[in-house]
């Protein structure tokens, strides 16, 4: 296991760690990142690391939210209009 030291500047802050990974995997057969052409994969990938959705807790009609705890947005193909879609479970 490696490790990866992240200091941030703003208190909300996304940060692009995409070489730092590469360097912790700096041997690793099949690990090189190829940003090459006009597609968009690395957003998909970007994505898919987020993940498309959160399913969070209700306590009546509240989040059930720790003290520190937020949702969060992260836009990595943009700038573009997005749309959210909240659908509670009962």
């Amino acid at each position: 296991m490696r490790e990866i030291d992240i200091s941030t500047e703003r208190k909300t802050q996304l940060v692009e760690i995409t070489r730092e990974v590469e360097a912790a995997l700096n041997g690793v057969d099949g690990a090189k990142h190829i940003e090459a052409g006009e597609e968009n994969a690395p957003s998909h990938v970007r994505a898919s690391l987020a993940g498309p959705q959160v399913l969070v807790p209700l306590e009546g009609s509240r989040l059930a939210l720790g003290t520190w705890q937020g949702i969060f947005f992260c836009e990595f193909d943009g700038p573009r209009k997005r749309k959210v879609y909240v659908t509670p479970l009962t």
